[in-house]
């Protein structure tokens, strides 16, 4: 099986390199080497953030390769939108900090797995879109779900609907990136924001991302108990002691994950 996933771990922070030239698309075996890395990861915890960039400058990812559906066959086509599904679910619940550094065409598969990330951060050249009903299907692995909950119902069906294409700039007007950046800089802001993840507990951080990523499904009551039931569970944890001593000390905090 070809590595069309690649990553290095430095100073805390993991880089997953899509590559699989021409346009960094997706494939049964890259899906499942997705799932099986940042499973690899959230078990490190030496790992707080991760950066997901595409290898080449052209291309983020266009997505899956259509040629798998090609031949109509149902059976192949549950099995891309299980893996896409499970990868990009996998991603998502990473317990630290996910930010995809989006270097070029982010397209179909290629924009859902930015959207499964917890910030993206876009290169001026790029371009977004779901086009995925242009050739009679729909966006399988989130796209429909995390594009909403993101830029709102009206951007979401321009995009989808109306398979409207958009640039870096429009991107960010709309919310749907947080960060425009130069081209061929967006890899260094991304592991320059990533080092910011160092700073902060990270168990707070996972209990943070949990609160926040739980407004899409529950009710603004339910995110207020969960925010007290959380907070009181972080003083189970080394980090919460080690937060509050570094501080009144005046020094750095040795975080231990845990």
């Amino acid at each position: 099986m070809t590595n069309a996933i690649e990553h290095t771990v430095s100073d805390h922070i993991a880089v997953i390199t899509m590559n699989n030239p021409p346009a960094n698309t997706w494939t049964e075996q890259s899906l499942m080497q997705l799932k099986q890395l940042v499973e690899r990861l959230n078990a490190d915890r030496d790992v707080y953030a991760l950066v997901l960039v595409g290898h080449g400058e052209k291309f983020f990812s266009a997505g899956a390769d259509l040629n798998l559906f090609a031949s109509g066959d149902k059976a192949v086509a549950f099995k891309m939108a299980k893996a896409f599904g499970v990868a990009f679910e996998t991603l998502s619940q990473f317990r630290g900090v996910s930010i995809a550094a989006i270097n070029g065409y982010a397209m179909g598969g290629g924009l859902e797995v930015a959207l499964a990330c917890d910030i993206r951060i876009a290169e001026t050249q790029a371009k977004l879109a779901l086009p995925e009903a242009k050739v009679g299907l729909l966006p399988c692995a989130g796209g429909t779900q995390n594009l909403t909950a993101l830029v709102g119902e009206g951007w979401a069906k321009r995009m989808i609907l109306c398979g409207e294409q958009i640039d870096a700039q429009m991107a960010e007007q709309i919310g749907l990136v947080e960060q425009v950046v130069a081209k061929g800089d967006v890899l260094n802001q991304a592991i320059e924001l990533a080092k910011l993840v160092a700073n902060q507990s990270p168990s707070s951080v996972a209990a943070c991302k949990t609160l926040i990523q739980t407004t899409r499904f529950q009710t603004r009551d339910y995110g207020l108990a969960k925010e007290r039931e959380l907070f009181m569970a972080l003083f189970d944890t080394d980090d919460q002691q080690e937060g509050v001593s570094a501080f009144l000390e005046k020094r750095a905090p040795e975080w231990k994950n845990q």
